[in-house]
């Protein structure tokens, strides 16, 4: 995942990225900053990295979008400007996560995601 972030142009800044919140640290798999020239502006975002290995894909959902909230509710606190992403292999996204079922738990809980391709370490789509 990183090598496929760094290929499409971010700087891993942090790794882990520590996210504290009052008495409360967690910490998300990677942080990471782009310069959009154009825009004159540096994008900073966090990423959780999810391999949805395990015998039960729901539950790993379950997992992953209870982090993903988390991170999302003190980034927005301690530093708004970082989005947060879900990153998934391409394979994963191109069967599980074309269920419907699971398109209507991403969409209504607005969870952005990074597939990446990773035999060729590349980044194949951002999903906001």
């Amino acid at each position: 995942m990183k090598n496929a972030l760094s290929k499409d142009g971010w700087i891993i800044t942090k790794d882990p990225l520590t996210i504290e919140y009052e008495e409360i640290q967690v910490y998300a798999d990677m942080a990471a900053t782009k310069l959009f020239a154009a825009e004159r502006d540096t994008r900073k975002i966090a990423v959780e990295v999810k391999s949805f290995i395990s015998p039960s894909p729901v539950r790993d959902l379950e997992l992953a979008l209870g982090q993903y909230i988390i991170y999302r509710s003190f980034l927005k606190l301690t530093d708004p400007n970082r989005q947060v992403y879900l990153a998934i292999r391409e394979e994963v996204f191109n069967s599980f996560f074309q269920l419907k079922a699971i398109q209507t738990i991403i969409e209504q809980n607005q969870i952005f995601l990074i597939v990446i391709d990773t035999t060729n370490e590349v980044t194949m789509q951002w999903i906001n």
